[in-house]
């Protein structure tokens, strides 16, 4: 959809993703409508189809990846390199962080409970999303252990798990301790018997 635009006009149509996202984080996805965006980005319904020519469908496809890059730059530099319980325990704080700023209003809830449901496109955003992340915490995970292939994919998985659950219980229920508390456990397990207790 960038090939060809101007940089005004890619400033424009980002702008116009960033606001429907926002709104999308503090509406759901069903309840966002396009007059909704319009008034949110002063913009005209014949700007927004300029932008996105299947209108609604487009927008939150085009949310849908910018979530998903928001939620991994969230844990970057750290989520790059997982080589050592340091790094692991930087990571941690990392997303612990990022959850405590954003509350109940986060890219990751976004996703996975509304965005994902809104079309096959935002699905697939959305797996790739886990598939990237998995892959890193793999790299990570290996680094830490001398385990077998199907046993550092299962770790991977239970910590990325964690990180869901943990965002879904804050998003219900505004309390970071269930995050907090399900992603200490889950990297718990990579601890060198001894490092420092963190």
């Amino acid at each position: 959809m960038n090939k060809g635009m101007t940089a005004k006009g890619r400033a424009t149509r980002n702008r116009i993703i960033a606001a429907a996202a926002l709104l999308t984080r503090e509406k759901g996805a069903a309840d966002t409508t396009l007059d909704d965006v319009r008034e949110a980005t002063a913009t005209s319904k014949s700007q927004l189809f300029h932008y996105f020519p299947e209108g609604r469908s487009d927008i939150l496809t085009a949310v849908a990846e910018h979530e998903a890059a928001q939620v991994l730059e969230a844990q970057k530099p750290f989520l790059d390199d997982l080589s050592t319980w340091e790094s692991w325990q930087e990571w941690r704080q990392a997303v612990l962080d990022h959850y405590a700023e954003l509350g109940q209003k986060c890219p990751l809830g976004s996703l996975t409970t509304e965005l994902g449901k809104s079309s096959a496109q935002a699905r697939a955003i959305v797996s790739a999303l886990f598939d990237e992340w998995e892959a890193a915490l793999v790299r990570g995970v290996e680094a830490m252990t001398s385990d077998g292939e199907e046993v550092v994919r299962r770790r991977a998985r239970s910590i990325l798990t964690a990180v869901q659950g943990g965002v879904v219980m804050l998003q219900t229920t505004g309390r970071m301790d269930y995050l907090d508390a399900a992603l200490t456990d889950s990297v718990s397990p990579l601890r060198p018997a001894t490092a420092d207790a963190a």
